[in-house]
């Protein structure tokens, strides 16, 4: 009787072991949503050096057709890590990684630069709150979708990017339906996991004070980083350091 009686709580105990180890494992995919008037190739700086420290980093390039279907493709790249993952999401991108950010495999978020929504807000909600500076915005011709001026794109995006680096992105951005951006968030995965902020100062697109104001609200670790709203293109390694320690923080 004894014996099985000792036999359960060992088994108990190896049981809740294993548990313990599989939260506390090392986090080392990372998965990055870039943001809107944008695209993932902006990144490329970051993710070498995040790969050079030996992290696994995958981009999703999503649509930004609606917030549901920008979700279901981050969810999509979610679903091929092996092991638990931390999440980033650049400006729209945290509208994306909010709810995202709920699958089981993602261990923590970093917002970068981004909108870090409550439950029943949506972009425009938000930036409307506190506006950055006037941004260059403009609709296709049939009304659905939203881009950015590339003539503007250097001075409202990024204003601490080389030119021909600016003008790069402005070519390769990629333009945001309306409907994403007037989308409500549900339940947003901050306030069940550890989250992380990087507060771009030097910002025209999003006011850093609601940077601020969000990280807050949600209890994030910030970093501010004098830099434009491309803070990721212009100070990669600095966003990568961010992002690395959050990935060892959120693996403990």
């Amino acid at each position: 009787m004894k014996r099985k009686y000792f036999s359960t709580i060992a088994l108990a105990f190896a049981t809740s072991v294993i548990a313990f180890a599989a939260h506390a494992a090392d986090v080392k995919n990372i998965v990055i949503v870039h943001g809107a008037l944008a695209d993932g190739s902006g990144w490329r700086q970051a993710t070498e050096i995040l790969e050079r420290r030996g992290f696994n980093v995958t981009i999703v390039q999503e649509p930004i057709t609606s917030l549901a279907d920008d979700v279901a493709a981050t969810n999509r790249v979610l679903d091929l890590q092996d092991g638990p993952t931390l999440l980033v999401g650049h400006s729209y991108g945290g509208m994306v990684i909010t709810e995202a950010g709920n699958s089981p495999n993602v261990a923590g978020l970093v917002y970068v630069a981004a909108f870090q929504p409550d439950k029943g807000e949506s972009l425009i909600s938000l930036a409307s709150s506190k506006p950055a500076g006037g941004m260059n915005i403009r609709e296709t011709k049939d009304g659905k979708y939203l881009y950015l001026d590339p003539a503007a794109f250097a001075n409202d995006f990024a204003a601490d990017l080389p030119k021909n680096e600016a003008a790069f992105l402005a070519k390769s951005q990629v333009f945001a339906s309306k409907e994403a951006f007037s989308a409500k968030v549900g339940d947003p995965a901050w306030k069940a996991k550890k989250s992380w902020a990087i507060v771009a100062t030097e910002d025209r697109s999003i006011n850093p004070d609601l940077e601020r104001d969000m990280a807050k609200r949600a209890g994030s670790t910030v970093t501010e980083i004098k830099a434009s709203h491309a803070v990721f293109a212009s100070q990669p390694e600095k966003v990568a350091d961010v992002i690395a320690k959050a990935a060892e923080a959120a693996g403990k």
